[in-house]
């Protein structure tokens, strides 16, 4: 039983922590200096044998990279099976679970009333591997939108998460969605010269192996090893929830989409979609894989909600990026020209930018403008 004392420290523990993650996430860090330095931050106040934090695409909570602490540094071999629980059959504690709950957070411990067996994450994979006896989580939210995920572990010597700890995790929720969403912004421009090239194709067999594979693929698969957060991170468990996703979407035990949005070495985004082959014979169960570069389209999305801004200036933002003037915005989301400079003026604050010139350019430059003399197909992409 903790005492008053016990008690008392860990609230002054806790509202250090809430305070420094405020600090780092308005400080403009690149995102590995965030999540370091946010791990360090965090697991003073709730100490772990381990930690392990993703970045998310805030669309469909796919998680797009990660980086681990601890004893799991260094350990990659089980990041397969452990994508294949993920997202296969995903418990009450499931990253994707976590981005549509109340309440962002959770432990195994507390969720199955101590019988951590019943969680088959913890239960028959990274308990008997690492011998975690419970993992918090929390997913990095800013309104609806995902940015990220933590999960920490404890052994057989430490005690469970309790409501403290979850209730400090919830709070400091939107504080690390904030330093991940603003990382975005940091984050390299892509390289000017890129060469566009067509889609990437992999097909897996229902044993998960790779036995087709397209030209290219494995170029593709290179750049994306490259650009992770941790320098061993290999994309496949990346691929390993993508597939995960897609059957049971063709299930139909899932209306969450196996899409995500990632970046390559060069900084240029790439979406990455799997879907589940209507087979027959030794065929049935095959998942297709396509790694292409993203579309104009399917980017600024991202990047204009990085920005953060509120419903109604993403809206104004929108039109601006199709060329409306003040009036025409105005007319079409039925305000007044005032009220739309006042939106306008609001995004220009927090894009750091003084004109819609200048928004233009900081939206397409991280991806498109140095290919800005290129002619763009008939697909909507840069030919």
């Amino acid at each position: 039983m903790c005492t008053m004392a016990t008690l008392v420290s860990r609230a002054v523990r806790a509202e250090r922590v809430r305070g420094d993650l405020d600090v780092l996430s308005r400080a403009g860090l690149d995102l590995a200096t965030f999540l370091t330095e946010a791990n360090e931050s965090l697991v003073r106040a709730m100490p772990a044998a381990s930690t392990c934090i993703a970045t998310m695409d805030p669309s469909t909570a796919m998680l797009t990279g990660h980086r681990k602490w601890g004893d799991m540094l260094g350990a990659d071999s089980l990041d397969w099976e452990w994508c294949l629980m993920e997202y296969g059959s995903p418990e009450p504690t499931s990253f994707q679970h976590l981005a549509r709950a109340q309440r962002p957070t959770e432990s195994v411990h507390r969720s199955t009333g101590g019988e951590i067996e019943r969680s088959a994450r913890l239960g028959t994979l990274m308990g008997p591997a690492f011998g975690y006896v419970d993992e918090a989580r929390v997913v990095f939210r800013e309104g609806s939108r995902p940015w990220g995920a933590m999960a920490l572990f404890r052994g057989s010597d430490d005690p469970a998460f309790d409501t403290v700890d979850l209730d400090l995790l919830a709070t400091i929720s939107t504080s690390l969605a904030r330093g991940v969403r603003s990382a975005l912004l940091c984050s390299m421009a892509a390289r000017a010269g890129a060469v566009p090239r067509g889609p990437a194709v992999l097909v897996l067999d229902s044993r998960d192996r790779v036995v087709q594979a397209s030209a290219g693929a494995e170029a593709r698969l290179a750049e994306m090893r490259t650009a992770r957060l941790s320098i061993d991170d290999d994309p496949m468990w990346l691929i390993g929830c993508l597939v995960a996703a897609a059957r049971r979407f063709a299930r139909g035990d899932s209306d969450a989409p196996a899409r995500s949005r990632v970046r390559s070495a060069d900084g240029t985004w790439l979406v990455i979609h799997a879907a589940a082959l209507s087979g027959v014979a030794d065929r049935a169960g095959e998942v297709v894989v396509t790694i292409e570069e993203a579309r104009p389209a399917e980017v600024i999305g991202l990047i204009v909600a990085a920005f953060g801004l509120t419903a109604r200036e993403r809206e104004v933002t929108e039109l601006v990026l199709q060329g409306l003037d003040t009036k025409e915005i105005a007319a079409r989301l039925f305000l007044s020209a005032y009220t739309v400079q006042d939106h306008l003026k609001s995004v220009f604050e927090k894009a750091d930018v003084r004109s819609r010139r200048e928004l233009m350019s900081r939206i397409y430059f991280d991806q498109y403008l140095p290919r800005r003399d290129a002619e763009i197909g008939t697909d909507g992409f840069y030919s």
